[in-house]
């Protein structure tokens, strides 16, 4: 699939300039729905790491209606970014991009487990993904970033995630009773969109499908 190599090249090693280039790229990214809507693919892209910052990154490609494989995709390799809070893409864009390059299928939907604009910046590891391959791209996180009122117990409740009184994204209880997930748009999406996605892709557990599948591929090959 494409990616875009200019802006791809621009991955700095330095937590500030990393910083500054957030900054530069936020006003780029798109909360609108593609045209045409709908996804007929969606793919899950997670990134697993050991103490001596070797990473593996995978990328699994479901069918949306029936959530069966349609192409996968690894890549291994090594970061020596500091853990930072709110620059987790510096860590994992390298290899993740080496992945989405393997891939013979493009997909209609990136789903990352990470941040979108629900982000100190605005400009998560899913906002910096949709710019770099064009591809409508939402964030569907296990923390929360910012604050979330009240969501009742029920699957499909909701609640609105807000940073300095912005909305930035959403908590979303896809299982009853269990903790919710926090979505925000990446890129080339609207926060209704990627919500409704979310639900679609979590029949019977709290993480969506594509999320659950490329977590246990690259774990699976980081202790191999």
């Amino acid at each position: 699939m494409l990616i875009d190599e200019e802006l791809a090249a621009e991955l700095p090693a330095d937590p500030d300039a990393a910083v500054a280039l957030q900054l530069r790229l936020r006003s780029r990214v798109d909360p609108a729905d593609p045209r045409p809507p709908g996804f007929e693919t969606v793919a899950g892209l997670d990134s697993a790491y050991d103490d001596e910052g070797h990473v593996v990154a995978a990328i699994v490609v479901l069918d949306a209606k029936t959530l069966e494989p349609v192409d996968t995709a690894t890549a291994q390799g090594h970061t020596d970014f500091p853990y930072v809070p709110g620059l987790l893409a510096f860590r994992e864009l390298p290899t993740t991009l080496e992945a989405l390059r393997r891939l013979d299928t493009t997909p209609d939907l990136l789903i990352c487990d990470g941040q979108g604009l629900a982000h100190p910046r605005r400009f998560g590891l899913a906002c910096h993904l949709g710019l770099l391959t064009g591809l409508p791209t939402i964030g569907v996180a296990k923390t929360l970033w910012g604050r979330c009122g009240h969501l009742g117990p029920e699957r499909g409740s909701t609640t609105d995630i807000t940073i300095d009184d912005e909305i930035v994204g959403r908590a979303v209880r896809t299982r009853t009773d269990v903790k919710p997930v926090y979505v925000s748009t990446g890129h080339r999406i609207t926060l209704d969109t990627a919500c409704t996605a979310t639900l679609a892709l979590t029949p019977r557990y709290r993480q969506p499908e594509t999320t659950r599948r490329a977590d246990h591929l690259c774990r699976t090959l980081l202790r191999g």
